[in-house]
């Protein structure tokens, strides 16, 4: 998705600010993640969180994938756009009583469980029920995924996930639970991790914590490693996928799967984040004392990571071929924070310019608020505008 692809001709019709998705580059990727797991016992699970969009989710789901949700009504959506029930599964670390039972009533596939009151919380309203619920433990591994404090979430003290030294009572709540049955383990270490060692690092965690499980005359069918891979985001026009083929075959290499075990995944940016850019006019250019200020129409309301983790996005002006130039890319909400970027170098911009926030298609459209009374952003495709 160059420069040159984007339809500016039709983009100058549209109100901004808007979110564009390259639906051509979305099905490559999930092609590639196809060819990378056929043959192998390997289940994808796209996680909803990234981009809830139905055109995206229903294009997900004609691939086969399973669907990673961390709500009642992210399952919900994911039963609606496609996704088969036995290819849920239901993360979160407080699961209301009322998203338990939607998991319930259309029997999914699996609930992560992440703590001791959840257990027996689920054990009680799958007996009101009837049924029995499978689970797998989201075990916290203590591995750093190195990347920002906020999407770090494998560290022993966390909100997420259970502790290693839990494990001998939690498995014994389990046994004594009747309406429990226990499939696999599940990890998730953060998100954006680019640094492939630390999922070396999860796959020798893993390896232990199952054998401490056949220690305990515990088999696991599956074992669920999270998501977490990040894209580059520096590079949108040259490195437009991720690394899928090393990433599976670094799970291949170092976690050794036993017989009849599934590896599972929950991958979502780097399926979506891509495909997808933000585009937005310039309202006005601002000459200040050592800077200039691109003022465009779209704010932290549209796209939060830049104000949110201090995120990355590649910025484009879409219109100009004049010189490059610095700006500081800024949006019109009443707060400071309210940056995409200092001293980018873009071409020369005038007021009415068309600006691209590229890799926007994960944590982008479904993080939008209506703060400051905004109206949330449209969205358009490009096998449809």
């Amino acid at each position: 998705m160059i420069k040159g692809i984007f339809p500016v001709d039709k983009f100058n019709k549209i109100e901004t600010p808007f979110y564009w998705y390259d639906m051509d580059l979305l099905r490559e990727t999930l092609g590639i993640i196809s060819n990378e797991c056929r043959n192998k016992p390997f289940h994808v699970h796209y996680a909803v969180k990234a981009n809830a969009n139905p055109q995206i989710l229903k294009e997900i789901a004609a691939y086969g994938f399973g669907a990673d949700c961390v709500s009642g009504n992210e399952i919900l959506r994911a039963l609606e756009c496609g996704f088969t029930p036995d290819k849920i599964v239901f993360a979160g670390v407080g699961k209301t009583d009322r998203e338990i039972r939607i998991g319930l009533d259309n029997d999914i596939f699996c609930f992560n469980v992440e703590s001791k009151p959840e257990l027996d919380v689920l054990n009680a309203l799958a007996s009101g029920r009837g049924k029995k619920v499978r689970v797998a433990l989201r075990i916290n591994p203590n591995v750093d995924a190195h990347t920002h404090k906020y999407i770090t979430t494998g560290l022993n003290e966390n909100k997420f996930g259970i502790n290693e030294q839990d494990l001998p009572e939690i498995l014994q709540m389990i046994r004594t639970s009747s309406h429990i049955e226990l499939i696999g383990i599940h990890f998730h270490i953060g998100s954006q991790i680019t640094d492939l060692s630390s999922f070396e690092d999860l796959c020798v965690k893993a390896a232990a914590l199952q054998e401490w499980f056949n220690s305990q005359g515990v088999a696991l069918p599956v074992i669920n490693v999270g998501g977490g891979l990040g894209i580059n985001y520096q590079h949108p026009n040259h490195c437009p996928v991720a690394d899928f083929e090393a990433y599976f075959r670094l799970f291949e290499k170092y976690l050794k799967l036993q017989e009849n075990q599934t590896l599972h995944f929950e991958l979502g940016r780097s399926m979506v984040a891509p495909c997808g850019s933000l585009i937005t006019r310039v309202l006005y250019v601002k000459e200040g004392m050592q800077k200039k200020f691109l003022i465009v129409d779209a704010g932290m309301t549209d796209l939060i990571r830049p104000a949110l983790y201090q995120a990355f996005h590649h910025i484009e002006n879409i219109s100009s071929e004049g010189d490059y130039m610095p700006y500081d890319v800024v949006g019109p909400i009443c707060e400071s924070s309210d940056v995409f970027g200092e001293e980018r170098m873009l071409n020369e911009a005038v007021r009415g310019d068309l600006i691209a926030l590229r890799s926007a298609g994960a944590y982008g459209e479904t993080m939008v608020s209506q703060y400051n009374c905004r109206e949330k952003p449209a969205s358009y495709f490009s096998d449809s505008l």
